[in-house]
């Protein structure tokens, strides 16, 4: 028979596997709760992204069909999608929902707006001059040269740029692209380019379906690196070159009669085709006959190498140009890389161009507002102020379309909050939709 005290003795050895026990219950039960709350996270985050998906693949079919009827109506720009809450805003989709947004110009009070975003509304950096990069505010001319220096394919150092030297000597060093920017955020590595300069002064703020990002200043909402047009007619047909086009394609062009394709043929021949706007100063072209034994002139008959007439009457008035602006080209390029789409573009981006300060890119939007979209870049001449000498220089910069677009799509879980956005860059195709850049950190 055991003493009081041997049973003591079990009784406190019991109480102690007890408590190790205990222990390792509640162990196992706090690993066991939290991988299942980890599980569970991950879970939210995984339907949250494919939310976010959902978003920017409505987006893009969206976008595919309004280009769509655009071709088949023969209309250049649409705005609907920029706008659209009905569509783009908390869209339920099972276990969550799903928002597209843009960041709200000033014009339209900031904050954030359920839309896609334009490219082509935007200054493509890897396109624009000298001259229109100085144009943005606050930049430098150093800093100007900076940028063309890092896109360049070469080390040769411009007046006040900077090349492979300046870069390899800083800590950590690293050399320059020498190639395309491929983010607007790659600005921040190019000598003279501060964070401010870029992003502006920010602050934050909760709100709705996402925080809101209240920019004060800054180029991010006004520059891009991806923008372009196909060269075609807003129904999608191949447009005609007045530089290369004989006289039968010539003719083809509605409104275009024999004699107008004789005098472009002829006119080329001495003078070439700068703009489509130098189709207001053609003339018919001037005849000329076989030269005879003695050097005179026979019958009149058309000799190509005489340009057209200087002092005769002009063949294309501005009201037929009008009509046929869309049809023409003197770009031989099938893609229009940073054409800007003066249907969208902002002020601050208008006045990147050379030759339109903020009273004519005023103008521009005003008349756009007014009057609805400009149905090609030529009907830009009946914005006031702005004449035949300030368009021609900057009409192959412009286009009155877009097909390159911004899509951010952000998925959110209820349950507990998560959420997830994606960002991509979109270009719409008459047959193909291409995804050019696809970004889902920091956002």
């Amino acid at each position: 028979m055991r003493s009081p005290r041997q049973r003591g003795s079990v009784l406190v050895g019991v109480l102690w596997c007890l408590v190790l026990l205990a222990v390792v219950v509640v162990g196992v039960l706090h690993q066991a709760r939290l991988g299942l709350f980890i599980a569970r996270h991950h879970g939210d985050e995984v339907q949250a992204r494919y939310l976010a998906i959902a978003g920017i693949e409505k987006a893009k079919a969206l976008l595919a069909l309004d280009a769509r009827d655009r071709r088949r109506a023969g209309n250049g720009h649409s705005s609907e999608l920029f706008n659209a809450p009905g569509l783009f805003k908390d869209i339920v989709l099972g276990p969550g929902r799903f928002s597209v947004l843009r960041p709200g110009t000033p014009a339209e009070g900031g904050g954030w707006i359920h839309g896609v975003a334009d490219e082509e509304g935007r200054l493509n950096i890897n396109v624009a001059g000298t001259n229109e990069l100085l144009r943005l505010p606050g930049m430098t001319h150093d800093a100007a040269a900076a940028i063309v220096d890092w896109r360049d394919n070469d080390n040769t150092v411009s007046a006040g740029g900077a090349e492979a030297g300046h870069y390899a000597s800083l800590n950590p060093p690293f050399l320059p692209r020498n190639g395309p920017f491929q983010t607007p955020r790659e600005l921040l590595m190019v000598r003279g380019i501060s964070p401010q300069m870029l992003l502006g002064r920010q602050s934050f703020r909760q709100g709705g379906s996402a925080s809101a990002d209240l920019r004060d200043g800054g180029w991010r909402d006004v520059i891009t690196v991806r923008s372009g047009v196909a060269n075609l007619s807003h129904s999608g047909q191949g447009r005609v070159n007045l530089q290369s086009a004989d006289e039968r394609a010539l003719s083809g062009v509605r409104g275009f009669t024999p004699d107008i394709a004789r005098a472009i043929v002829a006119r080329r021949g001495n003078n070439r085709f700068e703009s489509v706007l130098d189709l207001l100063d053609l003339t018919a072209a001037q005849p000329a006959g076989p030269i005879g034994p003695g050097g005179s002139i026979g019958s009149p008959r058309f000799n190509p190498a005489n340009a057209s007439n200087p002092g005769g009457p002009r063949l294309v008035g501005e009201e037929l140009l009008l009509q046929v602006a869309d049809d023409l080209t003197t770009d031989d390029r099938d893609l229009l890389e940073g054409a800007i789409n003066v249907n969208s573009a902002g002020i601050e981006v208008l006045m990147c161009l050379p030759g339109i300060d903020r009273t004519l890119a005023q103008a521009i939007v005003n008349s756009r507002n007014s009057s609805g979209p400009f149905a090609n870049t030529v009907a830009l001449l009946r914005v006031p102020g702005l004449t035949r000498d300030i368009l021609r220089p900057i009409l192959q910069r412009l286009t009155t379309r877009s097909e390159t677009f911004r899509i951010l799509a952000e998925g959110v879980v209820p349950s507990r909050d998560t959420r997830r956005r994606i960002e991509v860059v979109v270009r719409i195709g008459a047959r193909d939709i291409t995804t050019l850049a696809w970004r889902e950190d920091d956002l």
